[in-house]
This record gives C-alpha cells, structure tokens and sequence, in this order.
C-alpha cells in the first residue's frame, strides 16, 4: 500500500499549480491524468489584468499577477526553465471613442498601472487608430509548462497515466485502489460532470477554438497583438489566433462556423495571405459571478474541489492554489467570493 498526503484528479492549471504548492510545502502527491489534452494544455497562455473589451480590471488582478511571478521563479527552480514570455499586449483600438475611452479609464486608481498612455502603430498589422499597450501583461509559454512538469511529476514517481476510476475509491478508508490518501483533489474541469461527489457543482461550458496559421509576412515581434482575438508567434513558425466563446455548440468536434469567425477576424487585422495550419478546441469550465468554486464535500470531509476557472485558467489556478492548501492544512477560511458554499 502506497501512502500519500493528497491525490491530484485533473491536469490542467488548476492540479498544476496546486501539485506546486505541495511540492513547496513537501507533501507527497500522486496526480492522475487521462494523457488527453485539456482546455488548459490548448489555451492560448495569455496572462492579462484588463477585460479589453470594456477596458476595466478585474478582483484582485495585481495580487494575481505578482503571486504568478513569484510561483514560476518557484518552479524554475526545480524544472531548469521559466515559463515566462513577457511580449505584452497590445490592444487595436476600432475607432477614435475606444482611443479616448482607453485614456480616460487609464487615469483611474485600479488601471492606471495596467493601461499605458503611450500609443503606438505597428507595421504590417491593419491600426488605423494606433494601438494601447497593457503593461504587466506577458504570456505563459504553454508547451512547455506542461510538458516539464509532467517530465518532473514521472520522474520524480507523483504522474499517474490512466483515467481516475471513481468506482474504485473507498471514502470511509480513504483508499483508492492500492494508494492511502489523507485528502483528495478534484480539479477536472467539465470533466467534473461525471463525478459522482461533485457533478452538481455550478460550472457552465464555454467551447473555445483557436487556429494555428503560416503568415505570408511576418508580424512585429516580442508582442500580443489583440483586436477581436489574439494572435502571436507560438512554435514551429507558426502563430496563433484565439480563441472563441461558444456556450451553444457543445459537440465534441470542430464548429466551421468558429472556424470562419476566426479566418474573418484573422483578414480584418492582417491584410496578407495565411494558411490554416492546425485547428483546436477545448471546453472551459465557467461560473456565473466569474469566481472559480473551491471547497470540501458536504458529507466527505477529506475531499475537495477546485475548478471554475474559467478564461483566467492561469491566474485563477496558480493565486487560488494557495488559498485551497491554506484551507486544507491550516484552516484559514476561504474568500466567501470563491467557496462553494456560496451555491448551498
């Protein structure tokens, strides 16, 4: 019989993240994944303080930002290699009031480390009306993030490659199959659906697709560029442009007219021909109040839950994580903004 502090269900940012803050504190942890791509391993990576569609900010973002900073110095330290690419955005204004609309929000307290008053025009890229540049803003280089910390989790025996058998967990002696466990984690994303302790949670389907293209000229370098969707250089001389929100469309297969959207908005903001290279969705795991649910099972007090991250999967995950340990091991009450009581 193996004994370990916790078991990880789920291997997106959330389970990441959250194996980090056990690998900090030493606990041991086994973590299962299926080996199929989740809506984490497909994401864009785009670590972002501003909603630019209405320029304003959101709870605790310069929190969230330097708590990610932080956490991936930490991981540096085990895996060899940081995970940050610091090409800020930069936002395409559509007209003169959004130039203007910028500028004023850029004045207020909560933005005004967030939206730079500097505009600025890009080659090759359609900006008429210049472009506003979100400070702080970078991206996480996705690949590689999670490919090192599987690579780190098998080597250092805590990776588990098979599917989670619910069927097969004793919660009266916390034991699933061979291993002992004091806690259990649960962070599968909409896979949370089938689980049988916590498929009731509030967590809506988003459905996001995103196209990996060859662009016949290249585009300015070491930024975001962002009007609808965002694109950017990812690996292999590709770029990436990204990504849809779909809430009716919830097959399991390519919507077309996503795809469209995309192309469309793609020809808009770069007027040279591109190739569609590659084709991707995933499906994120929403919530109504954009707050992820954390918390511990009504009856089964040594299991636990962590999702609704959302389209902030990177600083939800990682700011969170600490939060969910600090509750665990110490009993530090959780924000009421994010437990899952709050739907009790």
């Amino acid at each position: 019989m193996e004994n370990v502090d916790y078991i990880i269900v789920g291997d997106g940012y959330a389970g990441l993240f959250f194996a980090h803050q056990l690998i900090k504190n030493k606990k041991s942890f086994v973590l299962f994944s299926e080996g199929k791509k989740s809506a984490s391993q497909v994401s864009a990576g785009i670590i972002n303080p501003v909603v630019l569609k209405k320029f304003t900010t959101f709870w605790k973002a310069q929190e969230q930002i330097d708590f990610l900073k932080n956490a991936l110095g930490e991981i540096e330290s085990y895996t060899g290699k940081n995970y940050l690419i610091e090409d800020p955005i930069h936002r395409v204004f559509h007209d003169e009031n959004e130039q203007n609309l910028w500028l004023k929000k850029s004045k207020n307290e909560d933005l005004q480390y967030f939206l730079n008053d500097d505009f600025k025009h890009l080659e090759i890229v359609n900006n008429p009306f210049n472009t506003g540049k979100v400070n702080q803003s970078a991206r996480l280089d996705v690949n590689n993030f999670f490919a090192d910390l599987f690579t780190y989790f098998a080597h250092h025996s805590h990776l588990i490659k098979e599917k989670f058998d619910y069927s097969q967990l004793n919660t009266i002696e916390s034991i699933y199959k061979n291993i002992s466990y004091k806690n259990i984690l649960f962070c599968e994303g909409m896979g949370v659906k089938d689980n049988p302790f916590f498929s009731d949670i509030a967590v809506i389907p988003n459905k996001g697709h995103h196209i990996k293209v060859r662009l016949s000229k290249p585009i300015p370098e070491n930024i975001t560029i962002k009007k609808k969707h965002f694109l950017f250089p990812t690996h292999n001389g590709l770029f990436f442009y990204g990504g849809t929100y779909d809430r009716e469309q919830l097959h399991h297969h390519i919507d077309d007219s996503a795809v469209e959207q995309l192309v469309k908005g793609l020809s808009e903001v770069y007027p040279y021909d591109f190739e569609v290279a590659e084709v991707n969705f995933g499906f994120r795991p929403t919530v109504k109040d954009r707050r992820p649910i954390i918390g511990r099972h009504h009856q089964n007090k040594n299991l636990y839950v962590f999702n609704g991250l959302g389209a902030r999967g990177i600083l939800n995950g990682c700011y969170f994580s600490r939060s969910l340990f600090e509750f665990i091991e110490n009993d530090i009450p959780l924000d009421e903004e994010i437990d899952l009581k709050r739907f009790m």
